[in-house]
């Protein structure tokens, strides 16, 4: 009887008859343990419950609450969903139903036009599938089977997606009932698990995400082991409907996007005192940390995005245009300019590093179909900064960079983790390089402290990168900040510096942003703050509220102190009763209202109303505006 061995991730090692399935793995381990698996891992691959091991394996088995495992839970979800439609909708054609995070979807070509009262009923049968308990099997045909298979059942999507798979592809199907799914899996073993679950909404969705293809209907839904779990998921996007910020923008002024330009937001002066707030406190951080400040360029020739790649790489994404019949393209991001400042005069060992950094406009063509307020926009600000060094302070620059994107993100309150991925397989420069470079990131993150998950092999074709995720009062997270190091660019420009032997030599590059988009930025802030900015931030600090016409002289003087200070303030001298001017500035979020009458006149005071704490009571003016000034340089 041939044996395999198991070795599961405490390091302990158990001998199986080889064939054994995941599941009795499970189940000799606990019973308890086989009742919640979902699924494994061996050696690296997902694999499902039914998945037989004939070789010396490592084997982690999947809970719903690992990645992993959500994923082959939500996924065979969307096969119940499509069951249900293709039972309801029988002349309905299946494009691709993939797991997402927090959820899933399935896109259908089909003449009807879906409802909210077509969701509930498409509920209704999935319910009934999971009450069948179907098996679920998977089973495999050559390349030609499988299309003559999907060409009998009428499903035209699924066998393009077949015919772009290579001649001796082995393509994989699964099975519940009456319903087949081309699908590469896995899945869990029956239908019976998926209790939980809740479709959302529908959306027009292009087929392959091209918008030269049909307009299909896309059906998102959300799924989980418990009703529990479920419901505090459907409270979380009730909140997060709530905090949406092209809801909030509109309602405090920050912002417009207008049909004149799609993708390309207004911003209104009270956005532009937000935004000009962050780019102050930018600069502030980054003239502490040793950067200087740079502006490129919006427009610039074709042969310098042809030096750089974008030209041949990225052009889909880049607005061209003639000058003096030559070609130029709207910059999609700021790094070539950068270079080329770089390239400007000779440099030295001695020079570095250098810390250059720009607040640079940008522009890059996204489909209208994912265009998102300010989370998906086509132009927007990058905080970029280029940090040109000599390879043994990698280290020490990458150690400085994830400490000024920590205090920048603790600022606002983020909580954040971080990824660090390595080489890919198709990627530029010399194994010398790679190594010595993702080395010096895992070591500066060590040394500062900071817990990193490592994506193998998901790096830049140019260079290993860390990505930091900020995790908003709601716990969705964000990628923002990225620290990018770069072997092509100064390959590319030819950048040199003068060493200490006399000789040229080519300088490291990183490539770094915080923000990220400032745009996204602030559309992230304004959901995790529902709009409440704290006092440092908010566009409108102070809102004064006279009690009737004949105080707006005090008023007007307690604005001018204010304004003295740099407090940003306005007066309501509305003929309007100080009930409702106190509701519309608890609308308009704004963080102070001073109530000003007959007894502030006569003692110097003001009376002090809280956005989040209400009535505090009186003050005098200066010792207000002491109070608040202390709230606002320390960022309170």
């Amino acid at each position: 009887m041939e044996m395999v061995k198991i070795t599961l991730p405490d390091g302990s090692v158990r001998e199986y008859q080889k064939g054994i399935k995941v599941i009795d793995i499970a189940k000799d381990i606990s019973e308890g343990l086989a009742r919640v698996v979902v699924g494994a891992k061996v050696n690296d691959e997902v694999v499902g419950l039914k998945t037989e091991i004939d070789e010396d394996s490592n084997v982690t088995l999947l809970k719903f609450n690992d990645e992993d495992g959500a994923d082959i839970f939500r996924h065979t979800s969307t096969h119940i969903l499509a069951q249900a439609v293709k039972r309801l909708f029988p002349d309905t054609k299946l494009a691709i139903g993939p797991a997402i995070k927090d959820g899933f979807y399935y896109d259908f070509d089909t003449e009807h036009k879906f409802t909210p009262d077509d969701l509930e009923k498409i509920e209704k049968e999935m319910k009934k599938i999971v009450k069948e308990d179907l098996d679920i099997e998977r089973f495999e045909l050559d390349r030609d089977e499988a299309i003559k298979f999907l060409k009998d059942r009428g499903e035209d999507y699924k066998v393009e997606l077949v015919e772009d798979l290579p001649e001796d592809a082995v393509i994989s199907f699964y099975k519940q009932g009456e319903f087949v799914d081309l699908c590469a899996g896995p899945h869990l073993p029956s239908t019976k698990k998926v209790k939980a679950f809740k479709l959302l909404s529908v959306a027009g969705a292009y087929w392959r995400g091209d918008e030269n293809n049909k307009m299909l209907q896309r059906i998102y839904g959300t799924s989980f082991e418990n009703k529990k779990d479920l419901k505090e998921h459907l409270e979380r996007l009730e909140e997060a409907k709530k905090r949406d910020h092209r809801k909030i923008g509109k309602e405090l002024k920050l912002f417009t996007v207008l049909e004149e330009g799609p993708g390309f937001p207004f911003f209104l002066p009270k956005g532009m005192e937000l935004k000009n707030k962050l780019l102050e406190y930018w600069r502030e951080v980054h003239k502490k940390a040793g950067y200087v400040e740079v502006e490129t360029p919006i427009i610039l020739n074709k042969k310098l995005w042809e030096t750089s790649g974008h030209w041949y790489h990225y052009k889909e994404n880049m607005y061209t245009l003639k000058i003096d019949d030559e070609d130029y393209a709207i910059k999609p991001m700021n790094c070539p300019g950068g270079m080329l400042i770089y390239k400007n005069e000779m440099r030295s060992y001695r020079d570095f590093p250098m810390r250059v950094g720009e607040i640079g406009r940008v522009h890059r063509h996204e489909l209208s179909g994912t265009l998102h307020g300010l989370m998906r926009v086509r132009a927007f600000t990058q905080d970029d900064a280029h940090i040109f060094m000599l390879p043994e302070q990698i280290k020490d620059e990458i150690k400085g960079v994830a400490k000024l994107v920590d205090e920048v993100y603790s600022t606002f309150g983020f909580k954040y983790n971080v990824e660090l991925s390595t080489r890919p397989e198709d990627s530029l420069g010399t194994d010398e390089e790679w190594e010595m470079a993702e080395t010096a990131l895992k070591e500066a993150l060590d040394e500062f402290g900071l817990e990193y998950k490592v994506n193998e092999g998901d790096g830049a074709f140019y260079g290993p990168k860390i990505d930091f995720h900020l995790e908003d009062c709601l716990g969705r997270t964000w990628q923002c900040g990225t620290i990018q190091l770069d072997f092509q660019l100064p390959r590319r420009f030819e950048l040199t510096y003068v060493g200490k032997d006399g000789e040229k030599h080519r300088p490291v590059v990183i490539h770094r942003v915080v923000f990220g988009s400032i745009e996204r930025f602030i559309g992230i802030l304004i959901e995790h703050f529902a709009g409440k900015f704290p006092v440092w931030l908010a566009p409108e600090q102070v809102t004064i509220l006279p009690i009737s016409d004949k105080f707006n002289d005090y008023a007007l003087e307690i604005q001018n102190k204010l304004e003295e200070k740099g407090i940003r303030v306005e007066v309501d001298t509305r003929s309007e009763k100080i009930g409702y001017k106190i509701r519309e500035a608890q609308l308009q979020k704004i963080p102070y209202m001073l109530i000003v009458g007959e007894k502030e006149v006569e003692e110097g005071t003001v009376s002090v109303r809280s956005r989040d704490e209400g009535d505090t009571g009186s003050l005098k003016v200066n010792e207000f505006i002491d109070r608040l000034i202390d709230e606002v340089e320390n960022k309170k």
